[in-house]
């Protein structure tokens, strides 16, 4: 297992994070409430949240099963992407992202997301990825089936998020290997 490495798309670059990366996270993520409107998670809620979630990041990238990428466009961090929860005896994780608000409908969701679910299952040889989402989340539900994943299930109001009650999507990415054994 690789952990955290960089990995290059057509436009974006996931990096590991870096000291300056804290600054944007809390002006871009933890100050803006449409960021955390569906998942009711916030560790960039102040400065000193963001400058220790990064350097919580920083910390765990010698181990080979942690995964947390900083997503940057060229003119700097636009997202961030983390894979978490690994089982080994299912050979599965779970992943989740952001997209900054100022970077939405440019395709930085899917881009990214279809890079780390190639890496986790290629490179990593972790045979199948979730992700959720609320049901009211048009623009992750977009990019997870654009990336290829794929609705296994909806729990029905499982998600209470600032007083709110959603439906929970649950999606899945297998990989490619493995889809055409379960094929045949």
């Amino acid at each position: 297992m690789n952990g955290t490495i960089e990995i290059k798309t057509k436009r974006l670059l996931l990096r590991r994070y870096g000291g300056g990366d804290a600054a944007v996270l809390y002006e871009k993520f933890g100050r803006d409430p449409k960021m955390f409107e569906y998942s009711g998670w916030n560790p960039y809620a102040t400065k000193a949240m963001a400058e220790e979630t990064v350097a919580d990041f920083i910390r765990h990238y010698s181990e080979p099963r942690f995964y947390g990428w900083a997503v940057d466009d060229g003119s700097g961090l636009v997202g961030t992407v983390g894979a978490y929860d690994y089982d080994p005896e299912k050979s599965q994780i779970e992943v989740g992202m952001s997209i900054a608000w100022d970077a939405w409908g440019k395709g930085f969701a899917t881009e990214a997301l279809t890079a780390v679910l190639h890496h986790l299952t290629g490179h990593e040889q972790i045979r199948t990825v979730i992700a959720w989402c609320a049901a009211d989340n048009i623009g992750s539900k977009r990019a997870m089936e654009k990336a290829g994943m794929q609705l296994k299930s909806t729990e029905s109001g499982a998600l209470a998020i600032g007083g709110n009650q959603f439906d929970k999507l649950v999606f899945a990415y297998t990989a490619p290997a493995e889809k055409e054994k379960e094929q045949r």
